[in-house]
């Protein structure tokens, strides 16, 4: 479960309406608004939980209508087209209305509570709900793709992280209130999660039944012109097919990947002898080095000679070079495909790089990745040859320049340059690049660099010179 997300709830304030002034009474009117009451009601909105994220589904609410919250208590767990994290209130008072159940989805900024601060404004607040659309009618429904569309490669996914059944913290604070071993606790949240309902039924606790939803009206329909058009746009589904709605993460691995689709790229491809890196991948590997480290290393390596392959376009009309070398390393998990980026790659030696991923691999298994360490990748590197896939071609990231896919090694017969045979370890790489700014020569230059440092690859264990000290040289 990700970390409590620091995050402020905008608010507004409603003001209970008093009697109108007349010009002979402002004395009175002094008098009396000491004791006009100020009912407050704050709109608890749909948080920006990344710079991609467009809308939020609500995995579950901490807290139920009627709940009395303090600040700083969670009340609401959003799934971002990144990870699920934790809403806390910065208000004291209670939950007059939910707006959005959990399992729907609604728009940036859009309210999904009331927060009223005392019971007197409850009423206030429900009547408040009448007024305002439904927060899920504000979602903006993905561009339908049409029928003579080819279909997109997915994207490369390269390390499957393990998956383990988590806990919201509201589920923890129960567990351990009714003295609950929630390692036995089946979860029947989203993907396994355990909720405080989970927790609540393994403890013989009565689920407390839910206020009724005040009705609202949706203030702004659709024209019937508009909802006709869509409904038209959209195939019909093969009859005895299940339709599955995309999650949150998938909507937005979809946006992406119709978004990469209109940058001109190309693909170079390289065949680099494994022979002397796998030899080396035998002596680290019991230090939790693994062999995509290794060649995320190699990468770094080369991106400091060859700095135009580590730039990007975002605007389409300039380029800029990344003053730092941050790889992404696109990871497969259940339902959805997330890249942890190693941060200064080339300024770490494998060692460190090693136990910077396997805290980023735990966080990126319990979906609790923080916007810089997965949004601030320079380069991604995309690893399926633990697989046995010997080739694939990746699709690049919207805002990076190159993508690398790296297959499985496998022995192949070589020629050398006097005509003898031999059988040597070899792995093909394709990158993919943004045709704008590499050009064929530049990412040929860089594969031959990157190449050579695999085929010698006793540099990748050495320490930066950046890493050693005045006096240990």
């Amino acid at each position: 479960m990700a970390s409590l997300a620091s995050l402020s709830l905008s608010l507004s304030l409603s003001t209970a309406p008093g009697r109108p002034r007349s010009a002979g009474s402002v004395t009175a009117t002094r008098r009396r608004r000491m004791n006009v009451v100020r009912a407050k009601v704050r709109e608890i909105f749909m948080p920006a939980l990344s710079s991609t994220m467009t809308e939020g589904r609500i995995v579950s609410w901490t807290a139920a209508e009627g709940d009395r919250v303090a600040k700083g208590d969670p009340v609401v767990v959003v799934e971002s087209d990144k990870a699920d994290m934790d809403v806390e209130t910065f208000y004291d008072g209670i939950v007059a209305v939910v707006l959005v159940p959990a399992g729907e989805t609604a728009p940036v900024g859009a309210p999904i509570a009331l927060l009223a601060e005392s019971e007197e404004e409850v009423a206030i607040a429900q009547a408040r709900a009448q007024a305002l659309p439904k927060a899920t009618d504000q979602a903006t429904p993905l561009p339908p793709v049409a029928a003579a569309a080819p279909p997109l490669a997915p994207a490369a996914a390269a390390v499957t992280a393990p998956t383990k059944a988590t806990a919201t913290p509201h589920a923890k604070k129960l567990a351990k209130q009714h003295r609950v071993d929630i390692s036995k606790v089946i979860g029947t949240g989203p993907h396994g999660r355990i909720t405080g309902a989970d927790v609540e039924a393994a403890a013989g606790i009565k689920p407390k039944p839910n206020a009724p939803q005040s009705p609202r009206s949706d203030a702004h329909p659709a024209p019937p012109a508009a909802a006709a058009a869509r409904q038209s746009a959209v195939l019909p589904p093969v009859p005895g097919a299940r339709v599955v709605p995309f999650t949150t993460m998938q909507a937005a691995v979809s946006r992406n990947m119709v978004e990469s689709m209109s940058v001109p790229t190309f693909r170079v491809g390289y065949a680099v002898c494994t022979d002397k890196l796998d030899e080396l991948y035998e002596k680290v590997k019991s230090k939790g080095v693994t062999k995509t480290l290794l060649l995320v290393k190699a990468a770094a390596m080369a991106l400091t000679q060859h700095p135009v392959v580590n730039a990007s376009c975002r605007d389409g009309k300039s380029f800029s070079y990344n003053s730092s070398i941050n790889i992404a390393v696109a990871v497969a998990i259940e339902g959805g495909l997330l890249t942890p980026v190693l941060e200064d790659a080339d300024k770490l030696d494998v060692y460190l790089l090693a136990q910077k991923w396997r805290g980023l691999l735990k966080k990126t298994r319990l979906k609790q990745l923080q916007p810089n360490e997965y949004g601030s990748g320079t380069f991604t590197l995309s690893n399926l040859g633990m697989f046995g896939v010997d080739r694939f071609d990746a699709i690049l990231p919207p805002g990076h320049g190159a993508i690398m896919a790296v297959g499985a090694s496998r022995p192949t017969v070589v020629a050398d340059k006097d005509g003898f045979f031999s059988i040597k370890n070899e792995m093909l790489v394709n990158v993919t690049a943004d045709h704008r700014i590499i050009y064929g020569a530049d990412l040929a230059a860089f594969l031959q660099t990157f190449a050579k440092i695999i085929e010698d690859p006793e540099s990748l264990t050495l320490y930066p010179e950046s890493l050693i000290l005045p006096g240990n040289d």
